[in-house]
Order: C-alpha cells, then structure tokens, then sequence
C-alpha cells in the first residue's frame, strides 16, 4: 500500500525528502562539474578551476569547425523531428484505429529499436549505405536517426489517442464534416501535446545522439557529438566542456518548452 507525503509520519517524510535530494544530487553533480569546467582558465579538464574566463566559449564559437559540426547537429535533429512526426502521426492512428490482423506484431516491430542494442542498429544500418553508397551523407544521418527516435514519438502518439474519447470525433461528422475535416479539426487539436511531445523526445534523441553519428560521419559532415568524440582522442581543452555545456542547454531549453506547452495546454483545458 502506498502512502502520501500527508500520511506519513514528520521523520518518514524528512527521511524520504533527504534521500531523494541525495539521488537528484548524485546525478546532477556531473553535469554541474561540467558547466564550471568550461568557465575554468586552466588549458586541461581540471576541477576546481584556478581561476575563470570566456576564453574557451570565444574560441568555441570562432572554431568554424565546431560551428559547422553544431550546424550539422541541429539541422539533422530538425529534419529528424519532422520526418518522425510525419511518419509517426499516421503509424499511431493505424495502430490504434485499425482492425488488421498482425497489429500487436507490427507495434512490437516499431518498438524494437528502443530494445535493440543501438551498437546493432549502427552496424547494421552503416552495412546498408555503404552498400548503397550513402554513408556520410545527410540523408543517412537522417534517416539513421529517425529509426531511433521514431518509436517514441508512436508511443507519445499514440498514448494521446487512447485518451482521446473518439466519440467527440464521430458528432462533428454527425453534424456534417467529412471525416478528414473531424480529424484536423477536432482529433489533432486535442491530441497536440502527444504530437508536440513525441517531436520534442525526437529532437532529443538525435541532438545527442553519437552512435550511429559515428558510424554515418565523414570528413566533411559531423553532427556535435562526433566532433566532441574525436576532439577527446586528441585532446582534453575546456573546448570540449564548452560543447557539452551547449548540449546540456538547449536540451534543457527543449524540456521547459515542452513543460510550458503541456502547462499551457492544462490551463485551457
């Protein structure tokens, strides 16, 4: 049985709050060491700083080379959210609208990549472009990124249309929409925060994604966390401090924005 932080005793309840802070800690501790690191003025990864300075984030952002890999990263995570959204919108309504047989099997097989060690999936899908001659182009980085990321966005879709009550859909047709109207009209209005949910763990999924970036990469196209893998076999600069922090940032932007939607969408309702 479990009890509420109401129901419990002052001791319980201090205890359970403590041990939770510490495991928040825990984790956050490294990636707060990181972000302090890229403001040190040491020329190594040295912890605490002698002293503090700018110095690494102007040579970061003067690097072309590292401004083209940070390029390459968002407009691969873009495209990636987009094709995701695109092919996993209508996945999600077959999935749970259709009748065909074999439907719990194809489900699984959408899932599989979240199951599937991704060092598997990176092998094989770099068998197949080089095979056909594609490695190290951006349609590779693409759509080896959208396999990926595709089953969560089917999954956050398809959570929101099983608690969507498709009878609200069926009156607007009763009342004379065709039945492709209902759907943009009433269903993709009310299902816009699993769509926005399932573009945002997209995004996520290929911002930071290094495996199968690796096995896609070429001398002139590097995604951010390739450019960073790389870097650290030559080096340890506050550089690469300083490209972790950005990636850190703008996933932590992409978490408050969805947090603020699925807010805004909780105050309409």
């Amino acid at each position: 049985m479990l009890l509420s932080p109401n129901a419990m005793g002052p001791r319980l309840r201090g205890g359970l709050y403590l041990v939770t802070a510490a495991i928040a800690l825990f984790l956050l501790l490294p990636i707060v060491f990181i972000v302090l690191l890229s403001f040190g003025s040491s020329q190594w990864l040295v912890f605490p700083p002698p002293g503090w300075t700018l110095k690494w984030y102007t040579q970061f952002f003067s690097n072309p080379e590292w401004m083209q890999a940070a390029l390459a990263s968002l407009k691969v995570a873009v495209l990636t959210t987009i094709c995701a959204v695109a092919l996993g919108m209508p996945t999600a309504f077959a999935l749970v609208r259709g009748k065909f047989p074999g439907r719990e099997l194809l489900y699984g097989l959408f899932t599989l990549p979240m199951i599937v060690p991704l060092v598997i999936i990176a092998v094989a899908v770099y068998a197949l472009f080089l095979k056909l001659g594609y490695t190290g182009t951006l349609f590779a980085f693409v759509v080896s990124h959208v396999i990926v990321a595709l089953p969560f966005t089917i999954i956050s879709i398809i959570n929101s249309l099983k608690l969507f009550d498709q009878s609200i859909e069926d009156a607007a047709v009763i009342c004379g929409a065709s039945r492709l109207q209902a759907v943009f009209k009433v269903t993709f209005p009310a299902i816009r925060p699993g769509l926005v949910a399932g573009g945002l763990f997209a995004f996520l999924v290929s911002w930071d994604e290094v495996v199968l970036s690796v096995m896609m990469a070429s001398p002139t196209l590097q995604t951010l966390p390739v450019k960073m893998w790389t870097t650290l076999r030559q080096d340890l600069t506050p550089v690469i401090a300083v490209a972790s922090t950005l990636l850190i940032g703008l996933s932590v932007l992409v978490m408050l924005a969805a947090a603020v939607l699925r807010r805004r969408n909780e105050v309409s309702a």
